[in-house]
């Protein structure tokens, strides 16, 4: 007879008691030991992240009133393409992603990945500071598929402190950690990668976040940076 039919016919051993979820709440000793536990001389390399972060918001509420335009001639001939505010968006989850993946998967890796970024951020933070810049390229009223989302993107993040530019520094670092980490190892993961990296990349000229000088100074801060921290591995 199946459990089922034993239930209907009277057999009390059959009823099945009722399920109680197990409340173990977790204790600050274990909280404690996890922490303890964690890769501190791995993750000491990202401490440089809140105090960037502290230092691009005090930096975008300051106004300028004059700063180096960085705009050329050539700007002008970049059409405006709305669709593109998709891969520019995408960065963040780009490095986050790319960082992730090679904290676990080659620990040398990503401590080159943050000396690299922490050296190129901390460089064009400086950079901000002694030459203020911008760029005058954005449209008035942003249209498009995705011109409301440009225009929220706009409102929140100015056109200074663009030169160089940091979405192209951060795009080329994550390309850079896959290559040295994963280039052996997940060679589609890492097509997917130089993909999204070089449609970032595009992305900051095409929504006028940047100007096409800004782009350069970006590969060129992420060449000479990326020459001392990987050496003879480029």
């Amino acid at each position: 007879m199946s459990l089922l039919d034993r239930r209907f016919a009277g057999d009390g051993s059959a009823v099945l008691t009722p399920w109680v979820p197990r409340r173990n709440p977790l204790r600050l000793s274990q909280v404690l030991a996890y922490v303890r536990g964690l890769p501190w001389d791995d993750l000491r390399y990202t401490f440089w992240i809140p105090g960037y972060l502290i230092c691009f918001a005090l930096l975008e509420a300051v106004p300028l009133r004059r700063y180096w335009a960085t705009q050329l001639p050539v700007d002008q001939f970049i059409p405006y393409c709305s669709w593109f505010f998709v891969p520019y968006s995408m960065w963040y989850f780009l490095m986050i992603l790319a960082g992730i993946r090679v904290f676990y998967t080659d620990r040398a890796a990503f401590r080159r990945y943050m000396r690299f970024m922490s050296v190129t951020t901390w460089v064009s933070v400086v950079f901000w500071i002694v030459c203020p810049n911008g760029q005058d390229l954005r449209p008035a009223s942003p249209g498009g598929l995705f011109g409301s989302a440009i225009a929220a993107l706009y409102s929140v993040d100015t056109s200074t402190n663009v030169f160089p530019s940091l979405h192209v520094v951060g795009s080329i670092g994550a390309a850079l950690t896959v290559w040295d980490a994963l280039r052996n190892r997940d060679r589609l993961y890492c097509l997917s990668v130089y993909a999204l990296a070089f449609l970032v990349c595009l992305s900051t000229v095409m929504i006028k976040q940047h100007s096409l000088l800004d782009v350069i100074g970006g590969v060129a801060l992420s060449w000479v940076v990326a020459k001392r921290v990987y050496g003879r591995k480029l």
